[in-house]
């Protein structure tokens, strides 16, 4: 395992290089499975695990069953200590009787002061913690002032119960915009931005807040000096869902278009030239980037987890990395 530092210019600590994303546990992944999942991450010497307030809700969980299952697979270890932790919030329904919405009429938590609070101190109860390592507003809320919101986050960083604030499917002008507001009222900045990113990419369009751009990448590049505090670029969905390695699933999400296909058949064929699967060809492509990110992803069992782990001791050669770029 490799690691690399997270630090917001208030904050800092050190996370493996590759989080595990914890979304079915508790639904899809029975928890059996997921303690055994949990426990090779770590033997492993992975640290960093993801999770939220409101995953599989949608397959007929609660909401925060994957929290659930981290703490007591926390409880069960006695490991909190050496790990960090990540959860995210507002994005769960605001009335459970309606359709989840983003849009008006919306029908999400957002991100207004009230809500932080509550759902970060609930979210503490479910994982059995006294604190939380990263903390993601897990949609951005246009609706409520961004003062409030980011006053509210560093409230919670003020109180010890956060480590580093963060956001996630935002556009990058509201990332500055938050960061700036930090700096005014005096709070700590958004140090992560969570975003799906992936070696496939959308079809372009005028508004597409959801995937980190080669401009966000760009400026998080510029971060990590004494007046623009760091900022660390996190990749959810790095193995688009499966389709990498398997036919039957497909491309998603704005990404299903000729320039995408091409893509994958060139990471199929690199991926048998060099003896790796596609999977560890694309988590590989994402860690050794000109600006690194921190892919998150998901196993359902202890042989996709292994999969996974072997990215980790893969480097691509200059002459391979160019012939995935220019794909």
């Amino acid at each position: 395992m490799q690691y690399r530092t997270l630090d917001n210019g208030h904050t800092s600590f050190e996370v493996s290089t590759l989080c595990l994303g914890t979304m079915f546990m508790g639904t899809r992944t029975d928890e059996e499975t997921s303690f055994a999942i949990l426990d090779r991450f770590v033997e492993a010497g992975g640290t960093f695990l993801d999770t939220a307030n409101n995953y599989n809700a949608w397959v007929g969980g609660h909401g925060r069953d994957s929290e659930d299952v981290l703490g007591r697979w926390l409880a069960a270890r006695g490991n909190r200590d050496s790990l960090r932790i990540a959860t995210k919030l507002g994005a769960a329904k605001k009335d459970p009787a309606l359709p989840l919405s983003t849009t008006p009429p919306t029908n999400y938590q957002g991100l207004a002061a009230p809500t932080i609070d509550r759902e970060a101190r609930e979210s503490l109860r479910h994982l059995g913690t006294d604190h939380i390592d990263v903390l993601y507003g897990h949609v951005d809320d246009l609706e409520t002032p961004l003062d409030e919101t980011v006053g509210a986050f560093g409230k919670l960083v003020d109180e010890g119960l956060v480590g580093i604030p963060g956001i996630s499917n935002v556009a990058l002008w509201r990332v500055v915009e938050a960061r700036e507001a930090a700096a005014r009222l005096g709070v700590a900045p958004y140090g992560a931005v969570q975003q799906c990113y992936s070696y496939v990419y959308p079809r372009p369009q005028p508004i597409r807040t959801n995937w980190a751009t080669p401009e966000l990448l760009d400026y998080a590049r510029s971060t990590g000096t004494p007046d623009r505090p760091g900022l660390t670029v996190m990749a959810y969905s790095p193995l688009h869902q499966g389709v990498f390695t398997r036919d039957d699933k497909s491309l998603f999400n704005g990404a299903d278009h000729a320039g995408s296909r091409a893509r994958l058949a060139v990471l199929r064929a690199v991926a048998a030239e060099i003896g790796a699967t596609p999977n560890q060809v694309a988590l590989a492509w994402l860690l050794g980037g000109e600006v690194p990110v921190v892919p998150v992803f998901g196993a359902s069992s202890v042989a996709q987890l292994d999969e996974a782990l072997g990215a980790t001791d893969l480097v691509l050669d200059d002459d391979v990395r160019a012939r995935l770029d220019e794909a």
